[in-house]
């Protein structure tokens, strides 16, 4: 999992667990907090009306009181047509339908009912304080209280399930902001992690794109406190290694001009005396050419591993493919082999360096010829494929097991199958050449499943490699 994920997925599930707790609490401290304040409304409108009966028990009967109480405080029907489940208010500002939620009673001293729009007839075994009530069909929250001056028994109800109904809404109210949060929460935790590993994906750009043969210091500039160590430590790495090809690439060049002297005198002092004694000479002959070669390769192989510039030229690449095989063809002549071009291109002009072109071919194809038996065929194929050119050598050899292809094109690889005179150089050079002018170099079989080897090559029609080193 990358870092990015696993931050936003920390970071939002610990805001997310924290914002649910805190809500979770907010909503019961809210409803408890609310039930309170509608206890507290409910024992203040009890004491509006014992003032009220107190005041009217004075100057009025029984009888007179209940009507005035009866008048005042129980709504007439009339003003609740329709659903009384609809919050709305009156017309004509008459009231508000909830006012039929709330209901009053009051009883004489000796408990006889005066008023009662709750209809409970529970006049028996009054008690004050707060209590529940069933009546109508639904619980009431009571407050019952008695007029110690005038002896009258007061209670006020509300139903519980206004009372649920507006203490949910107002908690729902305080919570719902944190809840409708979380995804802009989430967002902005995307957007500022986003925002704040911008640099280390520029860091991440010039080491992707590093090739070996020019390899530079990391930019750390810009490179956050955190990671500062990180990037620091990478670019020593990088010098050391820097060093340590350099060292090689010098070395292998070095030690290859070293050669190319006694080499040369060695052969010339050979050729003396292969006259004399052809039988004993010719096989030293040979091991000096091979070393020679392998000398030539070398140098090639430094030079083109060192980075230097190869200025590239249009050519026709069907004209370099028939320059390769004629130098090959005295090659082919020794063992009886016929190599064959088909060209589907006619002209297919291609921005690229001829010489190293011309080298990765007589290579394919040198090795094609070593290692195929004689009387046999070896074809080269020219097609357009994309926006460059296919070339496939295909020769009628042993061929190259799958699992052993990827190390057959490493340097200084000779697989046991594969018997020859050579350094194990030509297809790991082949294959550099490829990438040079950015194209690929793959192993495959034959296509017409024949025992052999095809090596396959993509050259694009304008190298971008040796255009940008121009």
């Amino acid at each position: 999992m990358s870092l990015t994920r696993k931050l936003i997925l920390l970071i939002t599930s610990t805001v997310f667990m924290i914002t649910l707790i805190t809500a979770g609490w907010g909503f019961y401290v809210s409803n408890h907090q609310l039930d309170e304040l509608f206890d507290a409304e409910l024992a203040q409108s009890t004491r509006i009306v014992q003032g009220l009966v107190e005041h009217l028990s004075s100057t009025q009967s029984i009888e007179q009181l209940a009507f005035t109480l009866s008048k005042t405080l129980e709504l007439p029907d009339a003003l609740f047509q329709g659903d009384e489940e609809e919050d709305e208010i009156l017309p004509d500002g008459a009231g508000h339908k909830y006012e039929r939620k709330i209901a009053f009673e009051v009883w004489s001293p000796d408990q006889q009912p005066v008023l009662d729009t709750l209809r409970a007839n529970d006049a028996q075994g009054l008690e004050p304080g707060f209590a529940w009530q069933e009546a109508a069909g639904y619980q009431w929250r009571t407050f019952t209280m008695r007029d110690t001056s005038t002896g009258f028994w007061i209670r006020t109800a509300q139903r519980e399930d206004v009372r649920d109904e507006l203490s949910q809404e107002i908690a729902l109210g305080n919570v719902l902001p944190f809840l409708l949060a979380l995804p802009l929460l989430a967002i902005a935790v995307l957007a500022s992690i986003q925002v704040s590993f911008k640099p280390l994906r520029k860091l991440e750009k010039p080491v992707r794109n590093m090739a070996p043969e020019n390899i530079h210091p990391l930019d750390d500039r810009q490179a956050p406190k955190e990671v500062a160590g990180l990037v620091h430590a990478v670019n020593g790495l990088l010098r050391r290694l820097n060093q340590a090809l350099e060292r090689e690439r010098r070395f292998s060049a070095d030690a290859a001009h070293e050669l190319r002297t006694p080499l040369a005198a060695l052969r010339l002092n050979l050729e003396k005396v292969y006259g004399d004694n052809p039988e004993q000479y010719g096989d030293l002959i040979q091991a000096v050419d091979r070393m020679v070669h392998l000398v030539e390769q070398m140098l090639l192989l430094s030079r083109v591993d060192s980075g230097a510039q190869f200025p590239p030229e249009h050519h026709n690449l069907s004209s370099i493919l028939e320059q390769s095989i004629a130098d090959v063809a005295p090659l082919a002549l020794k063992k009886n082999i016929e190599p064959v071009l088909q060209d589907e291109t006619g002209q297919s002009l291609i921005s690229c360096h001829s010489a190293l072109i011309n080298t990765l071919m007589r290579s394919l194809l040198a090795n094609a010829i070593q290692y195929s038996p004689p009387h046999t065929i070896i074809t080269t194929n020219l097609v357009p494929a994309g926006e460059g050119y296919a070339i496939s050598v295909c020769d009628q050899g042993p061929g190259i097991p799958a699992e052993e292809r990827e190390r057959a094109l490493s340097r200084f690889v000779r697989l046991d199958q594969r018997k020859g005179g050579g350094a194990g150089l030509g297809l790991a050079i082949a294959r550099r050449i490829a990438e040079l002018h950015g194209g690929h170099l793959i192993l495959a079989d034959r296509a017409d499943g024949q025992p052999g080897l095809c090596v396959q090559v993509w050259l694009p029609a304008r190298c971008p490699a040796l255009t940008k080193r121009s």
